[in-house]
């Protein structure tokens, strides 16, 4: 059974106002002796009493709890996120709520309105990336909100992000320095922050290079496994078939490694394949992945602190926005395209 405050008073032979009062640290306020202070503190300590943190967040308009909301809790790449952020909010003296929206915007609507009634102090929020009103109604009503994976530019709020770009631009600028011309993108949820930017670094590094930009191998709908499995299967079956495939998160790379194998076909002598997301086990696939890493390690302890520092603040505080540099991992998964090979495939 919890100890009160009328316990200790009980004990100490005081009343529950006085024990309240010295508590919360307000005896000198009061002008509560030096000796019943301590006396009231020892048998504290001695029933180990511990504060209702419901109670002292009610006082306080703070629970002490954080909200979390993810696209795809199955993704790999938010749930190393989620995993970091846990492990830092509860550092910190904060309890996590994850939500899981399944890449679905009412979801994640409703889900920010149950947070906002249960009165969270802040929300960490890697959204679906269409619509933001929801979002802007919080921050509006003076509630902390940290983007994380996919931003806004309108919406006033800290973020922390990848550099897309810069990622995708990379990976396909290598495969290009392979000797590939028909490179096939494989992309997420279109229209979102996250494959605006790798789509935008995919088509940039081919027109740098002279390549033209074939929309027949700009393919894809959402970042699940099935998609990069049915993507990847009618790229494989077309009657002019790309000679390597960018995809464009973890799950979709797992689809189309399934549909390759499938089909028969080998990494890199018949197909090659770059990543976006790092895959845990890449390295030890029967052909290691070349793959684009973020820094997962960090993003989700970034997107903790840097929303408790706005809690602290009481709104006086300037949005921050964190853009992380990936770093291109070159494996076995990417072969060396002449011109005679090129040809043969594209006629396979």
């Amino acid at each position: 059974m919890a100890v009160t405050l009328k316990d200790i008073a009980e004990r100490s032979g005081t009343s529950v106002t006085l024990v309240s009062r010295v508590l919360n640290k307000k005896a000198a306020t009061y002008r509560i002796s030096r000796q019943t202070e301590q006396l009231v503190l020892k048998t504290a300590k001695e029933l180990k009493y511990r504060p209702n943190q419901l109670a002292v967040g009610l006082r306080l308009k703070k629970t002490h709890t954080l909200g979390l909301i993810a696209p795809d809790l199955s993704n790999p790449f938010f749930a190393y996120i989620i995993k970091s952020a846990q492990s830092v909010a509860h550092t910190m003296g904060y309890t996590l709520v994850v939500c899981d929206t399944d890449e679905n915007l009412q979801l994640e609507i409703d889900h920010v309105s149950l947070l906002w009634s249960k009165g969270i102090d802040g929300l960490v929020v890697m959204p679906v990336g269409q619509k933001f009103g929801h979002l802007e109604n919080l921050l509006m009503n003076g509630v902390p909100i940290v983007m994380v994976d996919r931003s806004f530019g309108e919406l006033n709020a800290s973020s922390v992000v990848i550099d897309n770009y810069a990622g995708a631009f990379e990976a396909v600028e290598y495969l290009i320095s392979n000797g590939h011309t028909r490179i096939a993108i494989i992309q997420g949820l279109p229209d979102t922050f996250t494959s605006r930017g790798r789509l935008q670094g995919y088509k940039e590094a081919l027109e740098k290079h002279g390549i033209p930009v074939d929309e027949s191998l700009v393919v894809g709908k959402d970042f699940r496994r099935e998609n990069g499995y049915i993507e990847t299967k009618f790229l494989l079956r077309s009657s002019r078939r790309p000679t390597a495939i960018f995809t464009t998160s973890d799950l979709i790379t797992l689809g189309a490694l399934q549909a390759i194998s499938e089909e028969g076909l080998e990494i890199p002598r018949d197909i090659s394949i770059v990543a976006f997301d790092d895959i845990e086990s890449a390295e030890f696939f029967r052909c290691p992945v070349t793959a684009v890493a973020q820094p997962k390690e960090n993003i989700g302890e970034m997107a903790v602190k840097l929303l408790t520092d706005q809690i602290r603040c009481q709104g006086k505080y300037e949005p921050k926005h964190i853009v992380l540099k990936p770093t291109l991992i070159i494996r076995d998964s990417v072969g060396v395209v002449t011109r005679s090979t090129s040809v043969d495939l594209s006629v396979a």
